[in-house]
């Protein structure tokens, strides 16, 4: 079975002043596309056979510049939906919830399309996406990248070891890295993280 590989966005002006970006199409600074050409030789390394990517124009664009252009689009591969807290970084949110942590208390609720997500809600829609990487990966010798978001991509590695969402918050991701979830006997491992050029 080949590995997973996981994509996280290059840099965008949200992701460098550190507010909250699910649905917002913020675009990739000049740098993150950058970031996102430089994952293209991390990727060759691999036999790729299948790849997906978040909705998101981030995400669509970092998998166009790492040269998969034709990854499949799919839902499931979306940032968490942070609700009320779309666009507000952490140190305004911890102004009036001082002990707020994403992972383990979930968002605000937003507005009727942008409800929000629990850790759990997330922890669901990774399993989802993990069930396709599976079928993608019993049909071949090689492997599928993913190319999505921080948040997500923390939740899914978490979910992939056998751990709760909430254990996302141990996998630190930064934006323009590739990581590699592999097999170690027949068992999920955390085989490289958080790796640039």
């Amino acid at each position: 079975m080949g590995d997973l590989l996981l994509v996280r966005h290059g840099e965008t002006e949200w992701s460098l002043s550190g507010q909250h970006t699910s649905w917002s199409e913020i675009p990739l600074t000049e740098n993150g596309r950058a970031q996102a050409r430089s994952v293209a030789p991390l990727l060759d390394k691999y036999r790729i056979d299948a790849a997906f990517t978040s909705p998101r124009v981030r995400a669509r664009a970092t998998a166009e510049l790492a040269g998969f252009a034709d990854a499949r689009v799919d839902e499931d591969l979306s940032e968490w939906d942070y609700g009320a807290y779309e666009g507000v970084t952490t140190v305004e949110i911890h102004r009036t919830r001082p002990d707020w942590f994403l992972f383990t208390d979930g968002v605000a609720a937003g507005p009727a399309e942008h409800p929000g997500e629990t850790p759990e809600q997330v922890g669901e829609r990774a399993d989802r996406m993990l069930a396709k990487v599976d079928a993608a990966l019993a049909n071949t010798e090689g492997s599928v990248a993913l190319f999505a978001h921080g948040h997500f991509l923390r939740v899914l590695t978490a979910r992939r070891l056998g751990f709760s969402a909430a254990a996302g918050a141990h996998f630190q991701l930064a934006t323009g890295t590739v990581s590699r979830l592999s097999y170690e006997h027949a068992r999920p491992v955390l085989a490289t993280w958080n790796v640039r050029p």
